[in-house]
């Protein structure tokens, strides 16, 4: 791994266990718990942090200052995401930057929980 994820641990080291792992030429990193089951909260590009967000989170991160992710490929094509950039603040302060992540935590971890298939109720055969 490069000093930059060992950074990132560093820095949300209080918001319990996280991993840092290799991804898209950037890094995810992963916390919390569904179902036992890590869920990524952030990612680090150009080592630059980003975290998830709803719109309520995406509001107060655009108060802070903070822009979206911007995905772009070799053709052009460019798509806004939901991962919005750690503001500035709380990379010298880890209080601040595990307050911030415990939300996006939150956000990724009801965005998994939304997501997963309700178990079906049997049918009663013969009605």
């Amino acid at each position: 791994m490069s000093g930059f994820a060992d950074f990132v641990q560093e820095l949300f080291r209080g918001l319990g266990p996280v991993r840092v792992k290799r991804m898209f030429g950037g890094l995810g990193v992963w916390g919390g718990d569904l179902d036992g089951r890590d869920v990524m909260f952030a990612l680090v590009d150009d080592e630059v942090i980003y975290l998830k967000a709803d719109e309520a989170l995406k509001a107060e991160l655009a108060a802070e200052g903070s822009v979206a992710w911007v995905y772009s490929r070799r053709d052009g094509w460019m798509q806004e995401t939901s991962y919005w950039r750690l503001p500035e603040t709380a990379l010298d302060d880890p209080d601040e930057a595990v307050a911030w992540a415990r939300k996006a935590l939150a956000v990724a971890l009801a965005k998994a929980s939304a997501g997963r298939p309700r178990a079906r109720r049997a049918r009663r055969s013969g009605s």
